[in-house]
């Protein structure tokens, strides 16, 4: 809110002098006395794949630059979050971001400095060129430099990384902290425990119960199918040819299997649309997304947390909406640098999340709707440790932020209920540690 107010102001003052009127002073910002603000250079690294030389303008300096044509589970929330710390970057410093990658086997290193034209949407290239790649390294690397405040938010800042370290127990990464006075550096290091890494999602059609008016007209604007009855079978699934027959013959008079789809009308599309909701259709795979499983999430615990007992399960495929999702869940008791009480984490397709708790599902399901009196645990003084884990192709996140899962959906909150009870864990996969 502070950002967009600043933002609407800047805009005002350009308006105003450029009309010649008279700019005002910018409004000092009211703190709350929680630390002073400082301009930190973040540094993120990895061994992955890397991104293609001409591509990397593109992913960094345009924003929502990507279509959808098929569905799958993605890995966070935002795409690329180096556009979010791009843009945050632009409004506090005013300076570019720093890329370095090289692909494997790549003889060259590309290096690029951007910044964004946020009102065009484009990027503003300062540097764009190849050096050599003598250390045969691959991967990427992303520079920036931000206004922060490490002393009020160094605690979330590890715990974000501890919950990374619990869901990702294949990865082993390092996160250091450096500060002019010596005292105040930070090394920790997470290991990896596993090698058995999370299925790569697969590329499948929407579900034809899933999709909105506007998606159907992009679906016929870009298919290569010429008739109604060919575009039904391919460009949905659980449409097969007999079932695409009885479709159009619930249509009416006005369509037939020959209709070609480019002839359409809108009120030809809008009867479609409302025929996808009323009719029912076959439950879509989970082959689309990719859980951390309930092997890797079990590790994850014990390698973080070391709990005295431990009990894990992950679902089986489920629907709302069209949309398949997959609830993996954990209870531990006891632990290493675990507080008294319930310590809840929330993971959606794999990425922690850290803010607006109290409203999100799984808190709100540990909390109101297990009763841990009955299983003889103290929900004040027990050390209890609730993991909850959703993936799926739409995350019914609730506010612009999306930081937490709404309660509202009824497939999600009962799935959530049932593999986070923890007699219904432990009676299926609990054992203790020794």
């Amino acid at each position: 809110k502070r950002l967009a107010k600043e933002a609407r102001f800047q805009e005002t003052q350009a308006k105003n002098a450029a009309l010649g009127k008279k700019v005002k002073d910018t409004p000092a910002a009211r703190g709350k006395g929680r630390g002073e603000a400082s301009f930190f250079r973040v540094t993120c690294k990895d061994n992955g794949r890397g991104m293609p030389h001409e591509d990397i303008p593109n992913m960094f300096g345009r924003v929502l630059s990507g279509t959808k044509y098929g569905l799958r589970q993605t890995r966070g929330k935002f795409g690329l979050g180096a556009k979010m710390a791009l843009i945050w970057s632009k409004m506090s410093t005013g300076l570019p971001i720093d890329i370095k990658s090289s692909m494997k086997g790549q003889d060259y290193i590309t290096f690029c400095r951007l910044d964004i034209d946020i009102h065009k949407n484009v990027p503003h290239i300062h540097l764009h060129e190849k050096r050599e790649n003598n250390d045969h390294w691959h991967g990427a690397e992303i520079q920036v430099i931000i206004e922060g405040n490490w002393t009020t938010h160094r605690s979330r800042i590890l715990h974000y990384m501890r919950q990374m370290a619990v869901i990702t127990p294949y990865a082993q990464f390092l996160f250091r902290f450096l500060s002019d006075a010596a005292e105040k550096n930070l090394t920790i290091k997470f290991t990896r425990r596993t090698d058995v890494m999370p299925p790569v999602p697969l590329l499948t059609k929407h579900h034809p119960s899933a999709v909105d008016l506007l998606l159907i007209k992009r679906l016929i604007t870009d298919t290569t199918k010429p008739n109604l009855l060919q575009f039904l079978q391919h460009e949905f699934v659980n449409i097969s040819k007999a079932h695409a027959d009885r479709l159009i013959g619930e249509m009416g008079p006005d369509f037939s299997a020959k209709t070609t789809v480019n002839s359409l009308t809108s009120q030809q599309l809008v009867r479609i649309h409302q025929l996808f909701r009323q009719a029912k259709f076959d439950d879509p795979s989970g082959n689309c997304l990719s859980p951390a499983g309930e092997y890797n999430l079990r590790l994850g615990i014990i390698k973080e947390l070391h709990p005295d007992l431990v009990a894990t399960h992950a679902s089986s495929p489920q629907v709302f909406e069209g949309h398949p999702f997959i609830v993996e869940a954990g209870v531990s008791i006891g632990g290493k640098d675990v507080k008294q009480g319930l310590n809840i984490f929330r993971f959606a397709n794999r990425i922690p999340l850290l803010f607006e708790q109290g409203a999100d599902v799984i808190t709100r399901t540990a909390l109101k709707r297990i009763n841990w009196s009955i299983y003889k645990i103290n929900q004040q003084q027990d050390k209890i440790g609730v993991f909850v884990s959703i993936v799926s192709t739409k995350i019914p996140f609730k506010g612009t932020g999306k930081e937490y899962i709404g309660d509202d959906i009824t497939e999600i909150a009962d799935a959530v209920k049932v593999y986070s009870n923890f007699p219904y864990l432990l009676s299926l996969y609990g054992h203790l540690l020794i």
